[in-house]
């Protein structure tokens, strides 16, 4: 049985948890208040500190490692303090185990890419963070690339993020919705993705995007939304109205405008639950007609 550490068992990876039901896994939160989470997905819970050695002694050995680490949105310093400082101590401690994993994968963000003005982006296009929370998670791709001899590493980059308690109808349906594309991925082809990189020894010292088929414009994506959903179309707004009175942090971040392609792992042979929003929302969709969405 191959055993599997996920650090920063959450949204994602408690879904991982659940679809790699055949492995042993061990959901690694830093609070207890998560644990019940992890347990519930079917992974030993164990409570540890990416960003200390000492307290990782108490998570077991791994064949895989996944590092899908939140800051929980808290400023640059602890996203530094997570996903650099935590990755490298994560890294350097597993490997000076006796039994070290074979593969690494580090979750990352699209928003490596920054902004291209609504251009197409893939694999090799080169990053242009334009945060510094961004900045960051570029900085953290190259500790999980530049990794040991031993361990192969995969740098998955997420899309937008949706699924169960994360639809956010209500940002669409009322508005005002800022102009843009969407590269979405619904939670649980983010966790599928991994389980098989993972499984099938795919995207090995590479990066992969995992985004679904189809970016949308938010515009044509709120009203689609919209008339599913019997609501009138929600008001619309330019990025330029959009920025007014915004730091320049938010509006580097609200003004990364591009597509992002997914072909290299449709390649490896990854097939969508969720090929696109159509699918994705579906669920919600119907909830939301009865009464009955808990988002």
């Amino acid at each position: 049985m191959t055993h599997v550490v996920v650090l920063g068992c959450g949204y994602v990876g408690c879904e991982l948890a659940r679809q790699l039901d055949d492995h042993h896994v061990v959901g690694v939160r830093r609070s207890a208040d998560g644990l019940a989470a992890v347990e519930a997905a079917g992974a030993e819970p164990v409570r540890a500190d990416v960003t200390d050695p000492d307290s990782l002694a108490s998570v077991p050995d791994a064949d895989w490692l996944v590092f899908a680490a939140s800051a929980g949105g808290r400023d640059v310093a602890a996203a530094r303090e997570t996903y650099v400082t935590g990755l490298r101590t994560a890294i350097e401690h597993f490997d000076g185990r006796d039994d070290s994993p074979d593969r690494l994968v580090y979750t990352s963000s699209t928003g490596v890419y920054g902004d291209h003005d609504g251009a197409w982006v893939a694999e090799d296009t080169p990053l242009s963070p334009a945060t510094e929370k961004t900045r960051v998670l570029a900085e953290a791709e190259q500790i999980a690339l530049d990794i040991p001899d031993g361990i192969d590493g995969t740098v998955a980059r997420f899309g937008g993020l949706y699924g169960p308690d994360r639809y956010r109808l209500e940002r669409y349906l009322e508005g005002p919705v800022t102009a843009g594309y969407l590269n979405m991925v619904h939670r649980d082809d983010a966790a599928g993705a991994i389980a098989f990189l993972l499984q099938s020894d795919a995207g090995r010292d590479a990066v992969v995007n995992v985004v679904d088929d189809e970016p949308v414009e938010k515009w044509g994506f709120a009203d689609w939304l919209a008339e599913q959903c019997d609501e009138p179309f929600p008001p619309k707004q330019t990025i330029e109205e959009r920025l007014t009175g915004e730091d320049d942090e938010s509006s580097r971040r609200i003004s990364a405008n591009k597509r992002v392609s997914n072909d290299r792992l449709a390649t490896l042979g990854y097939e969508f639950a969720y090929p696109t929003y159509r699918e994705g929302y579906r669920a919600a969709i119907e909830a939301y007609k009865t009464g009955e969405l808990d988002d």
